[in-house]
Parts: C-alpha cells; structure tokens; sequence
C-alpha cells in the first residue's frame, strides 16, 4: 500500500523550484534503473545524468523552452544503442559469464542466435527494440522517484536530433529517447499541483480472460 500511496503522490509536475536532490535518492534512482529488465538482459542503453546548468539550458532551447529541464535538480536523458552489434552482445553476455563465474551451453546457444540474428537487422528496427527496453528502465525511474518522495516530469517533448547533437550521443553509437526531470515541485507556479488524478476505470483497462 506504501508504493501505492506514492504512486498515487506522484504526477508529472510541471513547474520546480530548483531545490537540489540529496545524492542518496539519486543514487537509489540510478539503481532501480539498473535493476530493470531488459529483453535478454542486454540492457541496451545509457543514461545521461545532467547537472550542469548551461548543458541544461540548451537543452531547455530544444524542449520546448519546457521550465523543468532548466529548474529541475537532475535531469535524466535516456539514450537507446543505435543498433545491436556482435560486439555489444557479446560484451554482455561475456559479463554474464564472468559474474557468474560459469559458462552455460544453453546460454551459450542463446547468444549465438542473437548473433544470428540482430547484427542482421535494420539499424532503425533494432533502435526501436532497444528504445522499448530503455523505457522499460526509464517507467522503473519514474516509480523509483516516487517512492524517494522526488517529483519527476516524463518527457518526451523535444527534438531528438538536436539531444543527441548537444550530449555528442550519435558517436557514442547512441540516439536519445525520452527525458525525466528530478526535482521538487514548485507549488505557487504549478498549475497541475492541486488537480485530480484522472485515469481509466479498471473496466476499461483490464480485460479478464479466465
């Protein structure tokens, strides 16, 4: 009940006050993020943690001169693998092997479909895969501030090609996503502040199939 009372806490604020969020609630953030599951386990992406205020304000440039890219305390861009690589596998699946201190024949056989078959892919429909399994990491952030007590923005109002031209993103082999802003709520200029949460009734979300 505690996560759902912070879930229900929680919304995408729209203005903040720049107050600045304790490196412990980041840190645990950046962990749950971490933690997340991600199709094969490749985690196949990298997030951006962005403090710098000028880096901050051109980004605001790009966003819709959106207030919380400039305000917020951290703000988190979560930038896809371009495309899947026999290197990028294998690096993972290498680590694997290494943490766990075996070799698998199964897992072994698993990694040679994948290379069978990803690296053979179009760039753009592997960037799409690997976009999904950020999401999957940036929807566990969201969760992860929530419970921190930190108020966060989803954002997904910019222009990806300007991102990833000022974090230098495509020769990383990288393209920008989504965005999440980490801060505190500005209650005197936040217009959704005091507004109701409007969702779904269940009977329109959840189909039954027994």
């Amino acid at each position: 009940m505690e996560l759902l009372d912070k879930l229900n806490w929680r919304y995408a604020t729209k203005a903040m006050n720049g107050e600045k969020v304790a490196q412990d609630k980041i840190d645990n953030i950046i962990e749950a993020i971490s933690l997340a599951p991600t199709s094969s386990g490749l985690q196949p992406f990298e997030v951006f943690v962005i403090t710098n205020q000028d880096v901050k304000e051109k980004i605001k440039a790009i966003a819709w001169n959106q207030s919380v890219v400039a305000d917020c305390s951290h703000l988190l861009v979560f930038a896809a693998w371009d495309t899947y690589t026999a290197d990028r596998i294998n690096r993972m699946f290498d680590l694997t092997n290494e943490v766990r201190g075996f070799k698998n024949e199964g897992w072994e056989n698993y990694r040679q479909m994948l290379l069978n078959s990803y690296p053979q892919r179009d760039a753009e429909e592997n960037f799409d895969h690997a976009a999904r399994q950020a999401y999957i990491a940036f929807s566990q952030a969201i969760t992860a501030a929530a419970f921190e007590g930190v108020d966060s923005t989803p954002m997904e109002g910019f222009d990806p090609k300007a991102l990833d031209e000022i974090l230098g993103l495509r020769e990383k082999g990288l393209r920008s996503c989504v965005m999440l802003t980490l801060g505190y709520r500005d209650v005197e200029k936040d217009w959704l502040v005091n507004l109701k949460k409007v969702r779904k009734s269940k009977a329109d979300l959840i189909t039954k199939v027994d």
